[in-house]
């Protein structure tokens, strides 16, 4: 017996860009079988109408799944498969391995910054191929795309990350890359803006773009900075990406602290200068606060930091810098530094 659900009398989006229509969508099994109006009368041979479940979706949206575009679930999918918080909001896709980290190809017991952000007993993959098989063994209920992280490639193939690779060593980098392309990954990130890829030029990010290219990925990229340099950042970005010959998506675009606020008016015109040269995208979030690890050279005592985690001081978990910093009789960048490795 084939069992089928009945969505019908609901806002059908179905994705193009055309506007809504009322009507009914069937799904049998996994796949929607039709998407019309009247479907209950129009039930395919062999499906009765005996083994369909009906939901009246009058007032609600019928839409395909959503894609997070930005997310650092790479642990999650492993450890929380149900993921409850993205199914809830409709999402069905998730995107890992933004920012240049991610959880594939690299090994190690204690992550630095911002690796530790992915988890601290995480990274166990040497390989893009190992990590599908623990995703597919875990099952989550969304799909997976990964993106490889620059960092995390650097982090495997250098011992010094405060400086250039050297060709060597981007060559080791580019050789890890091209197996993780093979073995299925959708593109590369990168995070200049941390330290540990901040000593990267362009030339090293355009060696490994072209590997992507090659299989027909893409490059993400969480700006060099997105405070007082971002114009210059953003050039960086495109032209990397066009030397590269690889489609740019600017992750998390924002001009960030409010002596930027308003700085929009700048980049976007720039953005859609460089979109008419090469393909171009960049995703948003809906909110004026951001989140990253806990860094002194951020702490200005204007934006208002909240503590998300801290290793040496799980304690301080929810609070403020500023209260902290007052508790412990000191200045907010001397508590940032006794409150590292940790996060807002």
């Amino acid at each position: 017996m084939t069992r089928a659900t009945l969505l019908e009398n609901g806002l059908v989006i179905d994705g193009t860009g055309n506007a809504g229509v009322t009507g009914d969508v069937l799904l049998v099994g996994d796949l929607i079988a039709a998407v019309g109006q009247g479907l209950w009368g129009q039930l395919p041979d062999g499906l009765a109408q005996s083994d369909v479940t009906r939901v009246d979706c009058t007032g609600l949206a019928i839409t395909p799944g959503f894609v997070d575009v930005h997310t650092h679930d790479d642990a999650i999918v492993l450890n929380h498969p149900e993921m409850l918080p993205k199914v809830s909001q409709g999402i069905t896709t998730v995107v890992t391995g933004n920012c240049g980290i991610s959880l594939a190809p690299f090994v190690v017991q204690q992550p630095e910054p911002p690796l530790n952000v992915l988890g601290a007993d995480s990274f166990r993959f040497d390989s893009v191929d190992a990590y599908e098989r623990a995703v597919i063994a875990a099952q989550p209920a969304v799909n997976v795309a990964v993106l490889i992280g620059h960092t995390t490639l650097r982090f495997a193939c250098m011992d010094d990350l405060t400086r250039a690779a050297t060709p060597t060593e981007v060559d080791a980098m580019c050789a890890l890359l091209e197996q993780c392309m093979e073995g299925g990954a959708a593109g590369m990130s990168s995070g200049l803006f941390y330290e540990p890829a901040f000593a990267a030029p362009a030339e090293e990010v355009v060696r490994l773009a072209r590997v992507v290219s090659r299989f027909g990925g893409v490059y993400t990229t969480h700006l060099r900075d997105e405070m007082a340099n971002i114009m210059e950042a953003l050039h960086e970005a495109g032209d990397s990406a066009f030397s590269a010959g690889v489609p740019l998506i600017v992750s998390h675009h924002k001009c960030a602290g409010p002596a930027n606020w308003g700085r929009t008016k700048q980049t976007l015109p720039l953005i859609e200068s460089l979109a008419a040269r090469q393909p171009v995208a960049m995703d948003v979030y809906p909110y004026v606060a951001g989140s990253t690890v806990l860094r002194e050279d951020l702490v200005d005592g204007v934006i208002d930091i909240l503590v998300s985690w801290s290793t040496p001081h799980p304690e301080m978990t929810g609070r403020t810098l500023a209260s902290i910093a007052d508790e412990w009789g000191v200045e907010q960048k001397e508590a940032c530094r006794r409150l590292q490795p940790g996060g807002a």
